[in-house]
This record gives C-alpha cells, sequence and structure tokens, in this order.
C-alpha cells in the first residue's frame, strides 16, 4: 500500500522498492527466494473467490521449484484466503504461509519487516505442510485464525487452537498440532460453477421476511448464532423457514457456527439449538465464520451435490475444525 489523493492504494513499486532496501534478504541464513506478483494488485477488500483460485493454482504450478510458500496478502480478507487455500490445496506437502503488515510497508514503523523475513524463513526450513498465517510472532493454522484487532500489532488470533509456533529469539514449533503431510496437490484446480454461499449473523429481531431473503436461491449459509450454537425459536416461524429450504428438491446447507471468538457449537445442550439440527442445520462444531464460508463455497464450486458437501461441511479437511470438540456446557 502506498499514500494516494484517494487513501492508501497498492501500488507495484513499493514492494519492489521496499524489498531492494532489505540487505538482510541477502544474508545465506535467509533462503534464497523468488518474488512473483500476481496482476492485479488488489486491496484485500476487493478480493473474490476467482482470486483464491488465482494464488492456489500459482502455487500448483511452481510447487516443484521450491519448499514453501510466502503470501503478501492485506490483513482484512486474509483470513478468508487462508482457509480458501487450506480447502483448495488439500494434500500440500510444504509450508503455505500468508502474512502482511498493520503499517504500509512506507511506514517507518511498519511491521511488515519483520513478517516478511521470518515469514522467509519458516516456509524455507521448517516442515510444517499446512496453510497458516504469521503474524506479530505467532504461527497460525490459516482456517483457525481470525483478525481481533485493526490497530494493534497483535492482530490475529485463533480461539480454538494454540499457534503452530511462536517466535522469539528462537523459533519453537509446537509440532504435536501440525499435521501430517498429504499426498501432493492436484494437478489442476477449477472452478466447476459459482455457487451462492452467503454468511448470517443472527441478531435479536431477526425477521423471518429477512430469513427468507437470504434463504432464497442459495446453496449454502453459514449461519452464526449465539453462544454455544442457540438460535431464537419462540413462535417456530424461523425455524420453519429453515426447515423448508434444508428439505427442498434443491436443499440449501445450513452450517452453525458461534459468533464467539472460541469455543464449540453444541446442538444437543440446549432446546434452540436441538431445533436447529431437527430443522437440518449442520453442526459447524469449533469452525470459524471464515472457515464454514470458504469451505461451503470450494466445496459446492468444485461441482459436489448439496447432499455431499452437507456431509463434507462436518468432516475435518484441513485442520479446520476438531470432530471429538464437546462443548464445556
Amino acid at each position: 500500500m502506498a499514500a494516494s489523493p484517494d487513501g492508501l492504494v497498492p501500488q507495484r513499486e513499493v514492494l519492489d522498492r521496499y524489498l531492494a532496501s532489505m540487505p538482510e534478504l541477502q544474508r545465506p541464513d535467509v533462503p534464497r527466494h523468488h518474488v512473483e506478483l500476481l496482476e492485479p494488485l488488489l486491496d484485500s477488500a476487493d478480493m473474490a473467490p476467482a482470486d483464491w483460485l488465482r494464488i492456489a493454482k500459482a502455487i500448483v504450478a511452481r510447487d516443484a521449484e521450491f519448499d514453501g510458500f510466502v503470501v503478501l496478502h492485506g490483513t482484512d480478507t486474509m483470513t478468508h484466503t487462508a482457509s480458501a487455500l487450506s480447502f483448495l490445496l488439500r494434500g500440500l506437502r510444504k509450508p503455505v504461509i500468508l502474512t502482511g503488515a498493520q503499517l504500509s510497508l512506507e511506514h517507518v514503523r511498519t511491521d511488515g519487516r519483520e513478517h516478511i523475513v521470518t515469514s522467509i524463513i519458516l516456509a524455507g526450513t521448517t516442515k510444517i505442510p499446512e496453510v497458516c498465517i504469521y503474524f506479530a510472532d505467532r504461527l497460525l493454522r490459516g482456517n483457525r485464525a481470525q483478525k481481533i484487532h485493526n490497530t494493534h500489532f497483535l492482530a490475529f488470533d485463533s480461539g480454538n487452537l494454540a499457534p503452530l509456533a511462536t517466535v522469539g529469539a528462537r523459533i519453537k514449533i509446537a509440532r504435536h498440532l501440525i499435521r501430517e503431510p498429504g499426498g501432493g496437490l492436484p494437478i489442476s484446480l477449477r472452478f466447476e460453477r459459482v455457487p451462492q454461499v452467503v454468511a448470517l449473523r443472527v441478531f435479536p429481531g431477526l425477521s423471518r421476511v429477512l430469513l427468507d431473503t437470504v434463504l432464497e436461491g442459495a446453496d449454502g449459509v453459514v449461519l452464526e448464532t449465539y453462544g454455544a450454537g442457540t438460535f431464537p425459536h419462540r413462535g417456530g416461524a424461523l425455524l420453519e423457514s429453515i426447515r423448508r429450504a434444508t428439505s427442498a428438491t434443491k436443499p440449501t446447507v445450513v452450517v452453525n457456527v458461534s459468533q464467539c471468538h472460541g469455543g464449540v457449537v453444541d446442538q444437543a445442550t440446549y432446546a434452540s439449538s436441538r431445533a436447529l439440527a431437527d430443522a437440518g442445520v449442520v453442526s459447524g462444531v469449533d469452525m470459524t465464520p471464515e472457515a464454514a464460508l470458504t469451505k461451503l463455497y470450494c466445496l459446492f464450486a468444485a461441482g459436489h451435490a448439496p447432499a455431499d458437501v452437507r456431509r463434507m461441511v462436518g468432516e475435518d479437511l484441513a485442520g479446520e475444525l476438531d470432530p471429538t470438540a464437546v462443548s464445556d456446557v
């Protein structure tokens, strides 16, 4: 990002100029690296599913040439991209690390300098075959991370999984959390279709009219519910809308995730969450809303039928959920 009359905008020259000014990148203890720019450069607020695919294809195309990959990405939708890449790059055998900065590389106090150096070191020297986010001395599993602050340097956290590594004077890897290497990346990637997937944050006063509008024509809906997965069920009108959508000839796959940063959806404890299960809603267990949304999108885009998506969305595909997790309620 660089300053312009319209505010901060992405400019290619900024990265070229900044990397050229970093002598530490030429040190022998920093892995050799190649920089590839994916045009057009985007403010991460402009990222779309086609851009997830663009990044994934670039990694697949160069997989045989490199020990790991670093993706420089804006922070606003970094967790969406990291989650999507984890589903697109199933079979991964090398690190893919997303990183960015809270302050532009042109800022004198930018946090981007350390993030770039450490991410290259992690990607080139560790055996962590996962899509990760490195930020503020912590390596997080990408599909478990959420952005928690828009100005603090500690901008990301993972409410349901400890960091895969912490970085101080030494790099300490939590090897018991690292997933096993996959069988290799797919030869090619493509979206068979453009699905309609939406997230709805439940709130007091949610009307049936609004809920019906969201459900109408949607392939998948991420329902961000309260606490351990509870949902307004007084009167039954909202539940009837959901039941009608999940049982239609072309059913909508509805996934229940919590609005809370940590914890597990439990569709067995409260009557209001049991009612969701009875209405055909799938528990998202301990997935983040970002992981659930991108998972639905990638599964539908790959051409899977609703019944298969409904089954797979509750399975652990890339470390995004713990099927054995239970609520403390």
